[in-house]
């Protein structure tokens, strides 16, 4: 007999690095007797946050569960990628209990929701909730915030101009459609960065929301699985600074792929996408590199200045041990050849 009862997801959403994956991984490893599948939406045509999922696979969310998908917005291809692949997810056998849908750092959750309204698959699943992830250190930080001194600058010189930065739009538009908003990297932004972010947060929220804590990824499942929020019934609730658009823009942001010889020491590449923050106002850098004389690959992950390396994985004798990094910044930032000329002076270790 087949089964009538809606199938959730819940959309986790949140700026570039904010701990997406990290939660995700965490879900698999403890998904509170559940059957997971995982859509995983990548910014740029080289994804990496699939493959690192997909190395957590447990048999309550097997590998064939998790699908990535790179070089585009799931929300502005529902017919060609979003509904194939909820779809082959549904037909699953096991039906898994429940999808977690991992959006772009850089995607607005609410034209999403829309998709879900789409006849094909709107009597089918609903979504639980919105998660919302938001880094406290760079929230704290006014890394999110609206140059406003700037705006109010060109404001004197045209009257027509009020708008925010492309940052804050993004930052406005996940924790306006969130159900809950968990709060990462409090450790690193300390008590007063925390109070400070949950002020901003409190600020920028439509409606009241809850604010967790969250180091690690380590929450609880029943906390954020179960909501019942049925938030594509729910849209009016959750303003975007996009309402009233037919679409949404992703002009504002661009990426580009940098191919990475094989290094001797991480310390000095670190030291490169360090001055990419600084010289190029990168946003993200993330990837992988070999490292001369180990098996494993080298997994960078940064957000702007602060950079993390760890090996994740061995090498798999089917691939070459070539690095590639995917660097993610506002489009007038992204010198494709400035970016190279930092990232790659010869010789690498030199």
């Amino acid at each position: 007999m087949a089964n009538l009862e809606k199938l959730p997801v819940t959309v986790i959403t949140g700026f570039l690095g904010s701990g997406k994956t990290t939660l995700i991984s965490h879900l698999m490893r403890n998904p509170g007797g559940k059957r997971l599948a995982v859509v995983v939406n990548e910014f740029g045509e080289f994804g990496v946050d699939g493959d690192i999922l997909k190395g957590c696979a447990i048999p309550e969310c097997p590998a064939e569960n998790i699908v990535e998908l790179a070089n585009g917005c799931i929300c502005c291809t529902v017919a060609d990628d979003f509904i194939p692949t909820i779809e082959t997810l549904m037909a699953l056998d096991p039906r898994p209990d429940h999808i977690l849908i991992e959006t772009s750092g850089l995607a607005l959750p609410k034209p999403l929701l829309r998709a879900f309204d789409w006849p094909a698959i709107r009597s089918r699943i609903t979504v639980d909730g919105v998660i919302a992830l938001a880094d406290a250190e760079a929230v704290a930080a006014g890394r999110f915030a609206p140059d406003v001194a700037a705006v109010d600058r060109q404001r004197l010189a045209d009257d027509s101009i009020d708008h925010e930065t492309p940052l804050s739009e993004v930052f406005g538009d996940q924790v306006s459609c969130a159900d809950i908003v968990l709060l990462t990297k409090p450790d690193l932004a300390g008590p007063n960065g925390v109070a400070r972010a949950r002020e901003v947060i409190l600020a920028e929220a439509p409606r009241a929301l809850p604010i967790i804590e969250v180091a690690e990824g380590a929450v609880d499942p029943r906390v954020i699985l179960g909501l019942g929020a049925a938030a594509e019934d729910d849209l009016a609730a959750r303003p975007s600074h996009h309402d009233g658009a037919d679409d949404h823009e992703h002009d504002d942001f661009a990426s580009v792929v940098i191919d990475i010889p094989e290094i001797h020491d991480p310390a000095p590449l670190v030291e490169r996408i360090e001055g990419l923050a600084r010289e190029q106002n990168i946003l993200r850098v993330k990837g992988h590199v070999a490292v001369t004389g180990k098996p494993m690959r080298l997994l960078v992950q940064a957000v702007g200045a602060r950079v993390r390396h760890q090996f994740d994985r061995a090498w798999r004798p089917d691939e070459a041990r070539q690095g590639r990094l995917v660097v993610i910044g506002e489009h007038h930032d992204i010198d494709a050849q400035a970016i190279r000329a930092l990232l790659l002076p010869q010789p690498l270790d030199a």
